[in-house]
């Protein structure tokens, strides 16, 4: 980075960033975790009510079209939507930024090193080193001089995953410019050599989990994780993690089947049956 970030800019900044405390409007433990790469799928994800939007890059279908076209069709007011990256890659970590994304979700970071290096990658000169260059069509959500103005700031989140990383929490979590650390259990609970319930299930002081929220907690950020089920979620939410993604896109259509079913049939006395068409007979296509 061409300069450091003291503490107190780095706060100023995040609290710029302008997220709202509503129940249901823009709630960070209300996050909504997209895997499928659909553009109007996302869009409609994004003014469903969900707190927020991960856009996987990394493990989902998000290809660089995909993204460009998910972010730019955002409808003003919408949820707010942060792409986690391939990999901490400045080239990738700027496109998604110059697609619109407000903030970037950062792998496999397992040194202060590699949250520098992230965190330089997502700002502006003089507080880091990305390039100025929006895409045509896109949302302008980031301009140069923000970072130290009264525009809003990309969130730069970094992701603990290894034992490496878990190591250096403390160190990560206070360097300058990491606004959240991020845990994604399926990969920490695997270096842990333990399961993603185990991991959970470890309420101690210093079990992993309680560790990385103290850490967030003392450098004045917010702990946020991957759920992808309410049960897991509500588990995370118990332990201190403030931004939580909650379910997914494809678990969101099975939610929605079972409570199509359930609303249908509440307090009915209805004897469900399917009615096969009689032999030789199409059934009926609307």
């Amino acid at each position: 980075m061409t300069s450091e970030w003291t503490m107190a800019e780095s706060r100023r900044a995040r609290a710029s960033w302008g997220m709202t405390s509503g129940a249901t409007e823009h709630d960070p433990l209300l996050g909504a975790w997209a895997t499928l790469g659909e553009p109007r799928l996302t869009t409609e994800l994004g003014r469903s009510g969900v707190g927020w939007v991960g856009l996987d890059a990394q493990h989902g279908h998000f290809d660089d079209r995909s993204l460009r076209n998910s972010l730019g069709g955002r409808p003003p007011g919408g949820a707010p939507m942060l792409v986690r990256v391939a990999a901490n890659d400045a080239a990738l970590i700027g496109r998604a930024l110059d697609a619109g994304a407000d903030g970037i979700i950062v792998p496999l970071v397992g040194t202060v090193a590699d949250a520098r290096q992230a965190v330089a990658a997502s700002r502006y000169p003089p507080h880091g080193e990305r390039s100025w260059g929006p895409l045509h069509g896109s949302r302008p959500v980031h301009r140069p001089g923000s970072d130290g103005g009264t525009h809003a700031v990309p969130l730069c989140s970094v992701m603990i995953e290894t034992t490496a990383a878990l190591d250096a929490v403390e160190a990560i979590a206070a360097a300058p410019g990491v606004d959240m650390i991020f845990v994604g259990p399926f990969d920490l609970s695997l270096a842990l050599g333990t399961d993603v319930d185990g991991l959970l299930a470890a309420g101690e002081r210093t079990a992993p989990l309680p560790r990385i929220v103290q850490a967030c907690s003392a450098a004045g950020i917010p702990a946020g994780a991957y759920a992808g089920t309410p049960e897991r979620a509500a588990l995370l939410a118990a332990a201190g993690f403030q931004w939580i993604a909650a379910t997914t896109d494809t678990a969101l259509l099975e939610l929605g089947a079972q409570t199509l079913q359930q609303r249908m049939f509440a307090d009915q006395d209805v004897k469900r049956t399917r009615t096969l068409p009689a032999q030789g007979t199409p059934a009926h296509t609307p």
